[in-house]
């Protein structure tokens, strides 16, 4: 057993990422400005699209991309339950109402299949998520969506370096939104980026982002600036500095390289865990252009097995070997218990037995090895339920 605890997630920050904010902040421009506006330009780069905005959070890329979309009171808005509880939470924000779907259970993504069993002719946008960053399909869920009128919004937290199909996330839906959070493939601390090919979409997700102000700062305040402004429409505060996105654009760089380790050690987990009887993997990608980013390394357990979920969390931790659960289903939470407008089979069976695993860049193989070690003995001993 481990001497020491190996934490679920540990961010690859390194001098480079350090560096960068020194430069950043001995420029004197700390909030959006020319940082903000590279990282933008190499993030649209890097997703084959034209138009990024960066912002301050995923989800104040869904909220906004929702509002964009003309998302409104009486309309709803179509997502799986197994996720954070964001989307949800925009939908409600803007008055409409989020109906969630199930998940396909070896994929544990939304597709064409379950979202049409709940799509009605109130239903003005679907939020899809490519789920621990396996792709989705995403070209079948777009044809089907544009076929009916409906906004396709990918929830692309788990995206940065998954490729469907060949391509990133953004390039056939209306716009993907991609998370910076601590715990994601390429981080900033906080923070997010909305991508489109939809320049009017990413015009008007600018102004909102900055209370829907014609101008912001760097345009009003940098020598060829001025100093009048007009307020378009009523907006919000969810710009981006230049300091998180100076981080973002060494990140950015530094990404293939983290990706090859993410997927290395994915490998690792699959060979090791094919003769466990009970644990099972997130079935892999359907095509041969397709990449998991191996956001997150998820597993389910089978309580049949002998090893109940609760239980299993509870040994990893006592082996020094942190986990999370990615995700208690929305619908679960109080806010939104009383949300969901279908049975949802699929997704209460994985909420109860999902579990993911540590899996990020700095894990050295000896890591990898104690935490192969930690499962195979806990499936060794078997384990009973928690008592609740």
């Amino acid at each position: 057993m481990r001497e020491t605890f190996l934490p679920y997630c540990r961010p690859d920050v390194g001098e480079a990422e350090i560096e960068a904010v020194a430069r950043s902040m001995r420029n004197g421009w700390l909030t959006t400005g020319p940082q903000t506006a590279e990282f933008e330009r190499a993030f649209a780069r890097a997703c084959g699209v034209p138009h990024a905005v960066a912002l301050n959070s995923c989800t104040a890329g869904i909220h906004l991309a929702l509002a964009a979309s003309g998302v409104g009171p009486g309309d709803e808005v179509v997502m799986p339950s197994l996720t954070f509880a964001a989307g949800a939470q925009c939908a409600l924000e803007l008055g409409a109402m989020p109906i969630f779907c199930d998940v396909e259970i070896d994929t544990f993504t939304a597709g064409v299949r379950t979202v049409a069993a709940v799509v009605t002719p109130r239903t003005r946008a679907i939020v899809a998520m490519p789920y621990a960053g396996r792709p989705q399909r995403i070209a079948e869920l777009a044809a089907f969506a544009r076929e009916r009128g409906i906004t396709l919004i990918e929830d692309a937290a788990h995206a940065a370096g998954m490729l469907d199909a060949g391509q990133c996330a953004g390039a056939r839906s209306d716009a993907a939104i991609y998370s910076f959070y601590a715990t994601k493939n390429l981080t900033t601390g906080e923070g997010g980026m909305l991508v489109t090919n939809d320049e009017n979409l990413a015009d008007r997700v600018r102004r909102l982002s900055l209370h829907g102000m014609s101008r912001d700062a760097w345009k009003r305040y940098t020598a060829r600036g001025a100093w009048r402004y007009d307020i378009l429409e009523p907006g919000y505060k969810y710009n981006i500095g230049d300091v998180a996105s100076s981080i973002g654009l060494v990140q950015l760089d530094r990404l293939p390289q983290m990706q090859a380790r993410r997927a290395e050690i994915a490998r690792r987990y699959v060979e090791a865990f094919s003769d466990l009887h009970g644990l099972t993997v997130q079935r892999s990608c359907d095509g041969p252009l397709d990449r998991h980013s191996w956001c997150m390394f998820a597993v389910t357990i089978d309580p049949q097995s002998g090893v109940e979920r609760d239980a299993f969390v509870e040994a990893m931790r006592e082996r020094n070997v942190g986990t999370s659960v990615h995700y208690i289903p929305t619908h679960r939470f109080t806010a939104y218990k009383n949300l969901a407008q279908c049975e949802l089979p699929n997704t209460e069976m994985l909420g109860a037995r999902i579990v993911s695993l540590p899996l990020y860049p700095t894990m050295t193989y000896s890591d990898v090895d104690d935490v192969v070690e930690a499962v195979r003995s806990v499936y060794r001993e078997g384990l009973k339920p928690v008592p609740s």
